[in-house]
């Protein structure tokens, strides 16, 4: 066996659980730890299919960004009246019968589809692609700056505004 496949089932299968683990676990803070292991698994296996800018992107702007933000609100508001903040589970059968049926919808489409069982003259993977980062990164810093910097500026106001929230002082 390839040991591209073994590292894309073994971040597939960390991806699987620690989404499960997310969505079963109580504690908000634990919840933000395993959609942070879900991310850099997805932004894992996003490298094993050469996808470089996606996987960046999920890095730079998932991980790096809201990801961040998000552990930021939990840190600030963790505290409520000195217990931890914990979510509640308001029917979780429903839940896993809806989640059993998404994924055996998708598993049927993706078995149908016949992408595990090519034939014999067909290469899965092209081992001499060219990564197209550079040219991306040459077309963000020329052509689209300004847009880039608008949308820092406006993520950087959302913090602050958020940090501003979250202070315990009444504002007037």
């Amino acid at each position: 066996m390839d040991i591209v496949l073994v590292l894309f089932y073994i971040f597939g299968g960390l991806a699987i659980g620690a989404a499960a683990f997310m969505l079963y676990t109580r504690n908000v803070l634990y919840a933000a730890f395993g959609l942070l292991i879900t991310l850099l698994s997805l932004s894992a296996i996003f490298i094993l299919l050469f996808a470089d800018f996606v996987a960046i992107t999920q890095l730079m702007v998932y991980v790096g960004g809201v990801l961040v933000l998000i552990l930021f609100g939990v840190m600030l508001s963790n505290r409520v009246k000195g217990e931890a903040v914990r979510s509640e589970n308001i029917n979780p059968f429903s839940g896993a019968l809806v989640a059993s049926a998404l994924f055996a919808g998708l598993a049927y489409l993706i078995i149908s589809a016949n992408y595990l069982f090519p034939q014999n003259n067909v290469a899965l993977i092209n081992t001499n692609a060219k990564s197209s980062i550079i040219e991306i990164g040459i077309r963000l810093i020329t052509n689209f700056a300004l847009p880039f910097e608008v949308a820092s500026l406006i993520l950087l106001i959302a913090l602050m505004g958020a940090a501003y929230i979250s202070t315990e002082e009444k504002h007037d």
